[in-house]
């Protein structure tokens, strides 16, 4: 491609959330890639979050598995495929197929899923295929199929603007989908009758567009929708015709909502929340005839979040809400394809195409349309239990893929134990290092995002290609690719005789249409005949596609579901506990989640700078009083424990946290910080009938933890950070790597632990070093031909100076005066511009910026300052950080990097 040419565009799709934005990617010569949202997309319609329009920043070599591995050497494809074939095949042989398990991935492609739970349940013969999918959507699944009679989500994304009412539970939507939630407020601004309710424990950004926000207690979402029950029925919001002729089991899901729900007064009082507040939102439920009430992982996450589900469900049977425009439960899931796992039957207790497992009748479908030697007859090891069972011995070979469970998995210290005693732990990434690629035997390179090629399923059921337009870096193949190739070795070559990811959409199309007649809800039959070209053409569209439907937006319009009578199901559900009570010993309760620019463990946003400037390091965010009473303040370190583990975060002081409640994000890994997983804290309790952890609520205690030093490192060299003794968080800049540490041990001479950290002793670098002893105050810069190449600041406290400034003298390529003369202060000379923290990730706009561009123009709303600095216009997540700065009247600043919630926005 000559460098005055324009770069093509290909029409792809967004790796991250269940949003499934659609995204134009370009190369140019130098092989830079670029992305825009594409407008022509009907998820996004051009929007893209900061994670998505980051996205070429993080298609490079850096961090990549780029060749196959047997233990630490190098090996052939040829080499790797035979090792780990012949390994399953032994297990096998001397254990039987019930020895070996795979866990994968809602990072997969449709066809890689497809064929990876077709290999293990019609040819291995077992049913231990799970996903970590489990961790984040089964509830819902479950919820759907108590229900309905199938996984079916009945919304559109056209719902949420063409509601009166949207009900948002659990969901941190401005963070977690950001997407959606800058269309909800577009439709806010473009429909003044519509309104949004925001149920959630913690005061989060999503409330900055609520008309009513219910911090209701942790765990108490089944007493309030059993409430909503009662009043919607007490008022005459029963939708008679509806649930005479289309439900069945209302009689039995009142009685058992009247227990303890009958009262609201009652139930403001099992949900902690204000009668007021309580019958406010009761009274806009039940007067607004299109509500659609949107769950994620706030409610499946949970040892009871199939019944919460069912709950919420139950109050759209009752109204009658549900397939019609406007109106119904929908869960907004939280990976790409997690949807499309869902539809081939990544999960244990599910078979391809929505067919049941426990069905005699759709096994003997699946087995003669696959013509498979035999095929899994019982459920499999849902993933707590999958990896109890490797911790026990009963699994002895194990193929991991696109995931990284040593990290994500609750009670992540026996994920890890179980990992490292495994006979066999095969692993295909496209990342080479991670937690869990510590413990495999066999490596094997995947494709990544850009090389890919293939389908996702979003939220809404619309299926979308993820095309490539990358060629694929080292040795990576695809996933599908990887699965029959070991497939072949173990004698099932016929069955896997794909050429291409088209081949595999052929017949996973054929196979949903299968005996179907209306049956089963997932059918896309009528695409099960597309050529190459008209699979590499396909545009989006959503589930069903038959000859008689070419898409469907919504579901259940006719008033028929999946059930023997065709009658959706009220599920009688009653108040249900955690399965840990609080104690004397662990009085608060742990919450888990996402932060707004990182995802899941960090192996692709943690390659971008700007998606790193937001929150440098893990942390715990807790109520000042709980603070005060444990005497942490804000922006120390606080050790944070339960049954399970420990671990030692920084702390971040907040009255957006309830009191009694402490939230920790999800993300950090031992490739980032100290910080081996907040899943070391977390109870392995699953749900009963979803297996889905409960990671809402684990007992925890809080500590003030008191290091000897506080200090910070800025290095354009990524640095080994091996002592135990350190606490340590990294986080990538431009052209630099930052770490917050600190340390337990006292340092008797500064000056040698530097030139340890930094670099060897009498090397040619230029050293400035300035040292307080007596106060435990030490700065170092490293310069190497006149630029800074490093720099360390050491301190009794956590009171030390901004990285912001610091960080962009890197970008010089030889100090100019007044740098020098500034540097060991850590601030700016006069006239000197530190633009602070960065707020806005997609404009890089930092919050001195922000601050002195407010009060300079006199801005007064979000919009003006995006008309002079642009933040914020991109994909809005930054908002409610804008909104809340504009409302700045002296607060106290934030930890470093730390995002602090207060007045229902972040600010710094």
């Amino acid at each position: 491609m000559s460098s005055n040419s324009t770069p093509r565009e290909i029409s792809t799709t967004c790796p991250y959330c269940g949003v499934g934005c659609g995204v134009l990617a370009s190369v140019d010569g130098q092989m830079q890639v670029s992305v825009r949202g594409d407008p022509g997309h009907p998820a996004n319609f051009g929007r893209l979050c900061s994670k998505g329009a980051a996205l070429g920043e993080t298609t490079g070599p850096e961090e990549r598995l780029l060749y196959p591995r047997i233990g630490a050497k190098r090996s052939s494809w040829a080499g790797a495929l035979d090792y780990a074939a012949e390994g399953f095949s032994r297990v096998i042989d001397q254990h039987g197929p019930e020895a070996v398990a795979f866990y994968v991935s809602g990072q997969l492609l449709t066809e890689d899923y497809y064929v990876a739970n077709k290999l293990m349940k019609g040819f291995i013969g077992s049913a231990n295929i799970d996903t970590n999918s489990r961790l984040c959507m089964s509830s819902a699944v479950a919820g759907y199929k108590r229900a309905f009679g199938a996984d079916t989500v009945p919304c559109s994304y056209e719902d949420l603007e063409r509601a009166k009412l949207i009900v948002l539970i659990g969901s941190n939507t401005a963070w977690c989908h950001p997407v959606l939630y800058q269309r909800m407020r577009q439709a806010r601004q473009e429909n003044a009758d519509l309104r949004i309710v925001v149920i959630d424990p913690r005061r989060t950004a999503t409330g900055d567009s609520a008309d009513l926000h219910l911090p209701l207690k942790p765990g108490s979402d089944i007493d309030l929708f059993n409430g909503l029950l009662c009043y919607l029925h007490a008022g005459g919001a029963l939708s008679e015709v509806f649930t005479a002729h289309c439900t069945a089991g209302l009689d039995e899901a009142l009685a058992a909502a009247r227990v303890h729900c009958a009262d609201p007064a009652a139930v403001a009082g099992r949900c902690g929340l204000e009668v007021g507040q309580l019958l406010e939102f009761y009274r806009l439920f039940a007067r607004t005839e299109r509500v659609v009430s949107v769950f994620s992982q706030g409610v499946n996450q949970s040892s009871y979040g199939t019944d919460k589900v069912n709950s919420i469900i139950n109050c759209h049977l009752l109204t009658g809400r549900i397939g019609r425009p406007g109106m119904g439960p929908f869960s907004f899931t939280g990976q790409p394809n997690a949807m499309g796992g869902r539809e081939v039957g990544g999960l244990a207790n599910q078979l391809a195409a929505h067919m049941d497992l426990a069905d005699a009748g759709h096994r003997a479908l699946v087995q003669q349309f696959w013509q498979s030697p035999t095929l899994a007859e019982d459920e499999g090891l849902k993933a707590v239990d999958l990896f109890g069972a490797l911790e026990s011995g009963q699994i002895k070979a194990l193929w991991i893929m696109a995931t990284n469970p040593a990290v994500s998995l609750p009670d992540s210290g026996r994920v890890r134990r179980a990992l490292r005693a495994c006979e066999l732990v095969v692993v295909s990434d496209c990342v080479e290092h991670t937690d869990t690629n510590h413990f495999a035997h066999v490596l094997l390179p995947a494709q990544s995002w850009g090389e890919k090629d293939g389908t996702v399923t979003n939220s809404e059921r619309r299926i979308s290609r993820q095309r490539a337009f990358l060629p694929s870096l080292g040795e990576a193949r695809p996933d599908w690719w990887i699965i029959t190739e070991v497939a072949r070795r173990m004698g099932f070559g016929a069955a896997f005789n794909y050429r291409n990811s088209a081949d595999i959409w052929r017949e996973h199309a054929a196979l949903s249409g299968c005996g179907n007649g209306g049956q089963r809800d997932f059918d896309i039959s009528a695409l099960a005949t597309l050529s190459d070209q008209a699979y590499a053409d396909l545009a989006p569209v959503q589930w069903p596609v038959t000859a008689q439907r070419p898409g469907t937006a919504r579901l259940f319009a006719e008033g028929r579901f999946f059930t023997p009578d065709g009658k959706a199901r009220f599920i009688a559900v009653g108040p249900r506990l955690p399965a840990n009570p609080l104690s004397a010993d662990y009085p608060l309760v742990l919450n888990s989640g996402r932060v707004r620019d990182h995802w899941h463990t960090m192996t692709r946003t943690g390659k971008s700078a700007r998606l790193s400037a937001h929150t440098l390091e893990p942390y715990a965010e807790i109520h000042p009083l709980d603070a005060a009473a444990a005497e942490i303040q804000d922006r120390s370190l606080v050790r944070v424990s339960s049954r399970w583990g420990e671990l030692i975060v920084r702390a971040s002081v907040s009255d957006t946290q309830q009191r009694g409640s402490v939230f920790i994000p999800m993300h950090w890994s031992r490739q980032f910080s100290s910080v081996a997983s907040v899943g070391c804290l977390i109870s392995p309790d699953t749900d009963p009938i979803s297996g889905q952890p409960e990671f809402k609520h684990t007992p925890v205690a809080i500590a003030a933890y008191a290091p000897a030093w506080y200090g910070f490192v800025l290095s354009r060299r990524r640095l080994a950070w091996n002592s135990t003794s350190h606490y340590w968080a990294s986080a990538k800049g431009h052209g630099l790597w930052r770490y917050e540490i600190a340390g337990r041990q006292s340092v008797a001479d500064w000056a040698d632990y530097a030139r340890r950290l930094l670099g060897a002793h009498g090397d040619r670098a230029e050293w400035l070093e300035y040292l307080d002893p007596g106060a435990v105050r030490y700065r170092a810069a490293r310069l190497m031909d006149g630029a800074l190449e490093s720099c360390l600041f050491i301190g009794p406290d956590f009171h030390l100076p901004a990285r912001d400034w610091l960080a962009q003298l890197f970008e010089q390529n030889t100090l100019d005066e007044g740098s020098r003369t500034s540097l060991l202060s850590g601030r700016p000379g006069a006239g000197g511009n530190d633009p602070g923290r960065v707020v806005c990730a997609c404009f890089g706009v930092g919050v001195n910026t922000l601050r002195k561009a407010i009060e300079k123009y006199r801005l007064s709303t979000a919009e003006q300052i995006g008309e002079r600095l642009r933040a914020g216009t991109n994909c809005g997540s930054c908002v409610p950080e804008l909104k809340a700065l504009l409302g700045e009247s002296g607060e106290t600043a934030a930890p470093e990097g730390v995002p602090v919630i207060r007045s229902g926005a972040a600010v710094p």
